[in-house]
């Protein structure tokens, strides 16, 4: 038995780790309700701070481009410095940027606070899944990656509703403010308690920070994500499109580097070697789009929601309880029930399941226009809640079935980052697809036709995001039949993936997983 290996049995011997488990879930929930609580809340920060569009977009894709640039870099240095000690580090990050974003003074503050929030996340978050990776054994790992889908769908549903009715209650007249400071208490909570219970884990050998890519990275997701989001206020500059073309040379500066980053001294920030593995590379474009499709539904929903329609943000709010309950149990029912049994054909049920959600919805907001009440999306909305359940909770497992285990924050970092690149993306989109078919001008002169401007601008997201759910589908197709830890239980799974580890050339990233994290 390696190291690694007797490590793992004696934590899975030591009860405390249930306890670790619950920390480092609560860290995981209270990054996942502060994404969705942000969104109800955008048409009041708006109000408050005279927040500009281009604003409000930065206030929501600035955290998801943070987050994204800073996520591989952050499994790494857990590798490296230890996993809690890292996970400590960014919780009390995420913490002290949750009072700034609360303390915000103007737009230009919330912004620069939100990017802080999401800089700590990617510290914090990429840990999580490392440490249950090195807590529990492979045989025990389905249940807890279960509950991790019943955390996801537990975020969606707190999270707009939680929003929705601190903004509503508008507490010691602070507004939408509470969504920030309620932070404050579990990010000390989880530092006093995981201080405790999360025991210290490092990478098995000594590896070494790749400062170079980390800049590469950066570089190049701002190059791409800036005037995307900045672009339609400034009517699209031909510096944008510059920039935007360059972000390709710069990614393909990153890859050239890194593979001469890994002959020189095996410690590259992206593993390649992983995407010689036909199933993780499939997952890696299935993360991305999926994660475009995200950013920009739930942005675009809540304006349409909240401003074309004129609801307040516990209206909008109530009205997406359906689809987060739909979201959990189909989430739950994915990774216990169906997988095991269907496989891959279970994603790409709830990619269709998803796409024509989403159709439904949008012929309901043409036949209803701005007269559409809550109990007419409820159709549409469980539908597509059922789809993103179906996706979200086993993507994980499909991805990374078949990568051999190591260096486990590397690898839980390449695949959130790509996740929440695309939800970047989308958010950068929204610009494109929503915005762009709005008249400023026209709405400034007949404010009355706003409800119908919404809802156009509206359908037209929908009709772009179904698009990007059927290309999904296709991919798909890539990913394993069936996940192996799906194939056999208990204890012959866990021999079976040990021994596909044992095989795996030096270098190779882990089967660590890290959850399709919804910001």
């Amino acid at each position: 038995m390696s190291a690694h290996d007797a490590v793992t049995e004696a934590a899975a011997t030591d009860k405390r780790r249930w306890i670790a488990l619950a920390i480092v879930m609560t860290a995981a929930f209270m990054d996942l309700v502060d994404a969705t609580i942000v969104n109800i809340a955008i048409p009041s920060i708006e109000r408050d701070l005279g927040a500009s569009f281009g604003a409000i977009q930065w206030i929501t894709a600035g955290y998801a481009l943070a987050f994204a640039a800073g996520l591989i870099t952050g499994g790494r240095l857990g590798d490296i410095y230890g996993r809690k000690r890292l996970f400590l580090v960014g919780t009390a990050g995420f913490t002290i940027a949750s009072a700034l974003c609360g303390l915000a003074a103007n737009q230009e503050m919330l912004v620069g606070s939100r990017l802080l929030q999401g800089a700590a996340a990617a510290m914090m978050v990429p840990q999580v899944l490392s440490i249950v990776h090195v807590t529990f054994p492979a045989h025990e790992r389905g249940k807890v990656f279960g509950m991790f889908g019943a955390i996801i769908g537990l975020g969606a549903v707190s999270g707009p509703l939680l929003g929705a009715l601190l903004t509503q209650w508008n507490i010691a007249g602070l507004e939408w403010r509470p969504i920030f400071l309620i932070n404050l208490p579990v990010g000390v909570a989880a530092l006093i308690l995981g201080r405790r219970f999360i025991t210290e884990s490092k990478a098995p050998k000594a590896l070494r920070l790749d400062l170079v890519g980390m800049v590469l990275v950066t570089g190049a997701l701002l190059m791409l994500i800036y005037p995307l989001t900045r672009g339609r206020e400034l009517g699209w500059p031909l510096w944008g499109h510059l920039m935007m073309a360059g972000s390709l040379v710069v990614f393909a500066a990153l890859v050239a580097y890194e593979k001469y980053k890994t002959r020189k001294d095996g410690s590259p920030l992206v593993e390649l070697s992983l995407f010689k593995v036909k199933s993780f590379a499939a997952g890696i474009a299935v993360q991305l789009t999926f994660g475009v499709v995200m950013g920009i539904f739930f942005l675009v929903w809540t304006l349409y929601m909240q401003i074309g329609l004129g609801w307040t943000p516990l209206h909008a709010g109530l009205t997406g309880v359906p689809f987060s309950i739909a979201v959990s149990t189909a989430a739950g029912l994915s990774v216990q029930k169906l997988v095991p049994r269907f496989g891959r054909k279970v994603l790409q049920a709830g990619a269709l399941t998803m796409a024509a959600g989403i159709l439904l919805y949008l012929f309901e907001a043409g036949r209803y226009g701005a007269g559409i009440h809550s109990w007419q999306m409820i159709p549409p909305l469980v539908v597509m809640g059922l789809g993103m359940g179906l996706i979200v909770a086993p993507l994980t497992d499909a991805v990374l079935s078949e990568v051999p285990r190591e260096h486990a924050g590397s690898a839980s970092g390449l695949i959130n980052t790509t996740g929440q690149m695309g939800n970047a993306l989308g958010l950068g989109l929204v610009s494109v697809v929503f915005f762009g078919t709005i008249d400023d001008e026209r709405l400034a002169r007949f404010p009355a036709e706003t409800g119908a401007a919404f809802t156009d601008a509206f359908q037209n997201s929908l009709g772009w995001a179904a698009a990007v759910l059927g290309a999904i589908f296709l991919i798909m197709f890539a990913l394993p039949a069936k996940p192996k830890q799906h194939l056999e239980g208990g204890d012959d799974a866990r021999d079976a993936h040990d021994a596909d580890a044992s095989a795996a050339p030096a270098g190779s990233e882990p089967a660590a997983k890290e959850t399709a994290l919804v910001s």
